[in-house]
Order: C-alpha cells, then structure tokens, then sequence
C-alpha cells in the first residue's frame, strides 16, 4: 500500500489527479448509462442486477447477498427489484427453508432483456473506454483499478472504513 508522507494536505498535483479522475469516471459512467437507457430501455441499475443473477446458481440469489455484490442498500435493492418485478425481468420468492429471505430470480423477460442489452452495451464501452486507450493504458487502468480495489478490500477487513 503507496502511504503519502506528511500531513493531509493535498498538493496541486494530487488534487489535480484525483479530480480528473473522478470527474472522468462519473462522466464515462453517466455517458454509459444513457446509452444503456437510450438502446435497451433499461437502467444500469436494472443491468447490475440482471448481469448478476445470470451468473447466479440457478439464476437466483438472496436479496441481501445481491445487494452485497452490486454494493447496495438493502432497502434500495428491495425497492429497485419492485419496479424490475412489475416488469416482468424479475420475480421474487421465498427463500427454501427460511421464511424470514426472499431470493431475486431472473425471468425469461429478464434474460432476454439482458441478451438485447448487452450488444449495444458492449459496442458503448468499446467506443467510449477501449478504443480510446492504447493496450500499455489499458493494462496500467487495470493497475490502478486493481491496486485500489485492493485498499478498500484491506480497509473494510481493518474496519477503518465506513459502511460501503
């Protein structure tokens, strides 16, 4: 882990960085979003949630080990999932043998939606993220990515960082 020296005070240089990259992100994230709207008529809430339960056993999963794995509240899950079941792209049951969860299915509705989706998708990310990073960058965003990935995982298991 990269520790900086000194105080908390951040230099222009780290500032700099660190807000380009954070306004660089929300922006591709937001571009990316409306075009997944825009192709598909589905959110990128809805995508999370779809790509996630058709890796799932079965295509199901527990709400609340769904919302651990795409990083939401359970609340907002359970509400997110409501507007997705009257859609038809999800259906909600008992948990086997507990009462007390509810498991999240993914539908036909929900598989095919995911399937029409995922083309235009993939085409967006391409243009809007690969194609404008030669192979060196893209392996170095890795990096980095990864790197942080890293010290949030090991911040969590220290508990010195807030609920996520």
């Amino acid at each position: 882990m990269a520790q900086r020296q000194g105080g908390t005070a951040l230099t222009r240089t780290e500032l700099d960085s660190w807000r380009v990259f954070v306004e660089t992100t929300d922006e591709l994230r937001a571009t990316l979003a409306g075009r997944l709207q825009a192709d598909s008529g589905i959110s990128s809430g809805d995508y999370r949630v779809l790509l996630e339960l058709s890796e799932a056993p079965d295509r199901r999963m527990r709400s609340s080990h769904l919302a651990d794995a795409i990083g939401w509240e359970r609340s907002r899950l359970s509400h997110h999932l409501g507007r997705m079941e009257k859609r038809g792209l999800i259906r909600r049951e008992a948990a086997a043998g507990d009462n007390r969860g509810a498991q999240a299915v993914l539908t036909d509705e929900g598989r095919d939606a995911l399937r029409r989706s995922s083309v235009p998708h993939f085409h967006a990310i391409r243009e809007l993220f690969l194609d404008a990073l030669t192979p060196a960058q893209l392996a170095a965003a890795r990096d980095v990515a990864e790197t942080l990935r890293g010290h949030l995982d090991a911040l969590k298991a220290d508990g010195s960082q807030g609920p996520a």
